[in-house]
């Protein structure tokens, strides 16, 4: 399977590479527009800011290439974020994949931002979520998130706040913790991508 992830200004990209590695599969770190329309999947990882994302994004002419996509595509984390229409890091418009605005998180004092560590998942009957056990853990760490919508098929509560976990549309996934650092969970969700969807 010919696998390719998204070479941009953001960082993760060893760590969904180790993941990849540990199911048996390689893949090629990339900016190559031909590169990505010939791909079987596409990975668009995503540790940093959305603006300065965005612009290097849009620099190599990369943001109409991931709109115009075909194959299965998923977004984790800034990735995912990205792929909404708008997000309130530094102001910046996105991808627009998913019809929804990324927001920042407005929580009570004792609830510290960025949400970071360990939360349970709550998912719909979609293929990503095959064979998973019903004690869904993930890894996240995030200031910003997206709200549910039409598109979300995963959600998680913080602080009393339901947000979208994964969302779902067409050929474009995204999920806002980090498939690669959440162990059998993120494992089995990798897999399904590569495998099910």
């Amino acid at each position: 399977m010919n696998i390719a992830i998204v070479k941009y200004n953001a960082g993760n990209i060893r760590s969904v590479l180790c993941a990849l590695s540990r199911l048996g599969y390689e893949a090629k770190v990339t900016d190559d527009p031909k590169e990505l329309n010939e791909a079987d999947r596409v990975i668009f990882p995503g540790v940093g800011e959305a603006s300065t994302a965005m612009a290097y994004l849009k620099e190599k002419g990369l943001d109409e290439v991931l709109r115009n996509l075909k194959q299965p595509f998923l977004g984790i984390c800034l990735g995912m974020q990205l792929m909404s229409k708008f997000s309130e890091e530094h102001d910046t418009p996105c991808l627009g994949m998913f019809d929804v605005d990324c927001v920042k998180f407005v929580l009570p004092k004792e609830y510290k931002i960025p949400h970071m560590g360990w939360n349970t998942i709550t998912c719909n009957d979609d293929s990503l979520f095959a064979n998973l056990k019903e004690e869904r853990w993930a890894y996240f760490v995030h200031s910003y998130y997206v709200p549910k919508c039409e598109q979300t098929i995963g959600s998680t509560e913080y602080g009393g706040i339901e947000f979208s976990s994964v969302l779902h549309k067409d050929n474009f996934y995204g999920c806002q913790f980090h498939p690669e650092k959440s162990g059998d969970v993120g494992e089995t969700i990798l897999k399904n991508f590569l495998e099910e969807v």
